[in-house]
């Protein structure tokens, strides 16, 4: 495995994680629930955390494939600029959490006001994040050997 492969399998927990927080958060808005808020927060603390290994692996990945053909310098200039808000929206969901589950743990009575905060915040992410997956994915990945459409007609 190289940084490339990393980077590829690193970046799906933040997309993946954010759209379960969101689901466990919505469910624990429906049901009142605050041991499924501090859940759904708990997994919004871990995709923060998450996050910075996904956006640290970019720049040794990019070394990996920059030299290779068909790979376009623009598509990973933009791939990685969008990676940057898509670190800053999820660090600011990974920070809202952890003080959410704090201050949860001082009253009760706020856990509408943070889970609607945090639900605010998690849809940005979750934008952002699947913006940059979407730029990441106009980048030709053959470094880690999978096939791409061009290969999938030689077998027909």
């Amino acid at each position: 495995m190289n940084w490339a492969h990393a980077h590829l399998i690193l970046n799906h927990i933040p997309i993946l994680g954010i759209i379960f927080g969101l689901a466990l958060i919505l469910v624990a808005v429906f049901k009142k629930s605050d041991e499924l808020l501090r859940a759904s927060l708990g997994t919004f603390v871990v995709v923060g955390v998450m996050s910075i290994a996904t956006y640290l692996t970019g720049e040794p990945a990019e070394e990996v494939v920059e030299h290779l053909a068909g790979i376009s310098e623009a598509n990973i200039e933009r791939h990685e600029e969008s990676a940057l808000w898509a670190l800053v929206a999820t660090q600011a969901l990974g920070i809202y959490s952890l003080i959410g589950l704090f201050v949860l743990r001082k009253s009760r009575d706020v856990s509408r006001q943070v889970a609607t905060v945090c639900i605010g915040i998690a849809l940005l992410a979750v934008g952002a994040v699947g913006w940059t997956a979407h730029l990441g994915r106009q980048i030709h990945h053959a470094e880690i050997g999978s096939a791409g459409p061009a290969d999938a007609h030689e077998h027909d």
